[in-house]
């Protein structure tokens, strides 16, 4: 085996199938295999472990799952030591994959670990690092603020540029899409992205969706307005529509046509924020949080930042409206919804810097950078 890929949610897969495919163009005779989701699973590798049973989010979610994440943690520690391939690639999932990294080596492993995409160790758990620095032969990062955390460190680092930035700039709209679902070409979408996973989808849809038809029956004089909810994970279409009823519902296959043709979106925190900026689409950003994991993210994690959403981080200020917590009600959605939805100004405001998050990251293809850098290390 030459390389074995852990990933443990969507936005992992999604690079990894990326990255996989640019592996076997560069090289069709490598032997990969992978904890991998239905994208990679796509591609020409072994897959004896499934993502999806990894997935849990939240303090208290990933406390009640620990045993069964425990059980998987063993299993596939032990099949890396078993195939003994000549590099472990590690796609985000710090929380999971720091902690295989920091087993195998314990347990002799000698070949290379590579991290693909960088912990937030800028943000917090900056105990981290020399841990990384021991462990890792090598990490990749997608954003090129990530490497000065490491500067200190013997740490090989590089910056391959974000894979969302070079697929978002290549991608081509669907001339067709409105007329497939039902959409006028005059009508305005607000399009709403709830997330890959049951809680949060749980968590953030009823109100995402109940503002949205709040916010159309505000301006009945306007009915050139339409709402769709793009549903990311196939698997929860079934609840996704007990939750919208009749809303339009987009699969997968559709999602950037949804993101391109919105007029403004309203999205759960995650890569998504991103894929939407770089599309232009101005956002606003939600995320349900418990009371519980809210304390202990300020009080006991110190998880106390001016901004959590990547897309303001990057610009250092506020492009997209965040509403975490106790922010995220009706009252503030609402707020939010009629000011980027109606307010011409505030609109090319946030059109203007979504523009410079993509011109930050359209410098490298990262696909192709991230792969030379893996061949490299697997001395082809």
């Amino acid at each position: 085996m030459d390389l074995f890929i852990v990933a443990g949610e969507a936005s992992g897969d999604a690079q990894g199938a990326k990255l996989v495919e640019e592996l076997l163009k560069q090289r069709p005779g490598i032997r990969i295999a992978a904890v991998a989701g239905p994208r990679m699973r796509a591609c020409k590798i072994d897959a004896p472990f499934q993502m999806e049973d990894l997935q849990v989010m939240g303090f208290i979610d990933v406390f009640m799952a620990f045993p069964k994440l425990l059980k998987q943690f063993k299993t596939i520690r032990a099949k890396i030591l078993e195939l003994h391939p000549k590099a472990v690639l590690f796609i985000d999932y710090p929380g999971f994959n720091l902690r295989l990294q920091k087993s195998l080596r314990k347990r002799g492993y000698g070949g290379k670990l590579i991290q693909f995409v960088c912990p937030s160790v800028w943000a917090w758990g900056k105990k981290r690092i020399p841990e990384m620095a021991k462990n890792l032969d090598l990490l990749l990062t997608l954003f090129p603020f990530e490497a000065k955390c490491f500067a200190d460190t013997k740490l090989p680092t590089r910056f391959v540029g974000h894979p969302l930035a070079s697929s978002i700039a290549a991608f081509v709209p669907d001339p067709l899409f409105r007329k497939k679902w039902g959409i006028g070409e005059k009508e305005k979408i607000l399009g709403i992205f709830p997330g890959s996973r049951k809680k949060e989808i749980e968590r953030n849809l009823p109100l995402q969706i109940e503002t949205a038809k709040s916010l159309a029956a505000l301006h009945p004089e306007d009915p050139d307005f339409c709402i769709a909810v793009s549903c990311a994970n196939p698997a929860l279409e079934p609840e996704i529509r007990r939750l919208i009823g009749k809303t339009l519902l987009i699969p997968p296959k559709d999602s950037y046509d949804l993101m391109h043709s919105s007029h403004f979106a309203i999205a759960t925190s995650g890569t998504v924020t991103l894929e939407l900026a770089l599309h232009g689409i101005p956002t606003i950003v939600t995320y349900a949080i418990k009371p519980l994991d809210l304390f202990l993210a300020q009080k006991i994690f110190r998880i106390n930042l001016p901004f959590y959403c990547i897309v303001n981080i990057l610009l250092s200020k506020r492009v997209f409206p965040e509403l975490f917590g106790p922010h995220f009600n009706r009252g503030q959605l609402l707020f939010w919804a009629e000011k980027i939805g109606k307010d011409s100004k505030a609109r090319e405001e946030c059109k203007k810097e979504c523009f410079e998050i993509r011109k930050l990251l359209e410098t490298k293809n990262s696909k192709k950078e991230a792969a030379e850098a893996l061949l490299s290390m697997l001395a082809f």
